[in-house]
């Protein structure tokens, strides 16, 4: 059983479903489900439409350059079956899908670390351009210290003076 590839959006094509369109020069493309024929016979480009993985790829959005990818091609060569060479094979099979994963994984951690990164930055500069607005120019300074408050039987925050201190 071969799961093929979409050609608009590269989803999964299970034998018996989707749709085949033959070409007059005998070139064959899989469709996974109407909405990729109609947008292929619209001539629409994958890459420019947003939900495919063309998209994703091309915009940096999934991984493209992969020892892992190099897995998925397609071979055509039959090979004799031998009990040992098909269950080293299934084994390998699950764990470059690990490794995959994993990798997958990552990519997407670092490129949502830049967001993060960005919008600390952002923040930053929010907060200088309106510092007067979170701190009164002429406000006292105070002293805040924690006393253990026997009736909520928990730590509470008090503020106390420098004056009673003997700091002023």
């Amino acid at each position: 059983m071969r799961i093929e590839k979409c050609y608009f959006c590269s989803g999964p094509v299970y034998p018996g479903h989707g749709t085949m369109f033959v070409r007059n020069d005998c070139k064959t493309f899989r469709f996974c489900k109407s909405k990729c024929l109609k947008n292929f016979k619209k001539k629409r480009n994958p890459r420019k439409t947003r939900w495919t993985k063309a998209f994703r790829k091309a915009s940096g959005k999934e991984l493209t350059v992969d020892n892992c990818l190099e897995f998925e091609k397609r071979r055509n060569v039959a090979v004799k079956y031998q009990r040992e060479l098909w269950s080293k094979t299934v084994e390998a099979m699950r764990k470059v899908e690990g490794i995959k994963r994993k990798r997958q994984a990552q990519f997407i951690f670092n490129r949502l670390k830049k967001g993060k990164q960005l919008e600390k930055e952002e923040a930053i500069s929010e907060v200088k351009k309106n510092i007067h607005l979170i701190k009164a120019p002429h406000a006292k300074p105070r002293l805040w210290r924690r006393r253990w408050c026997r009736s909520y039987k928990m730590w509470k925050w008090v503020m106390i003076s420098k004056s009673l201190l003997g700091l002023c």
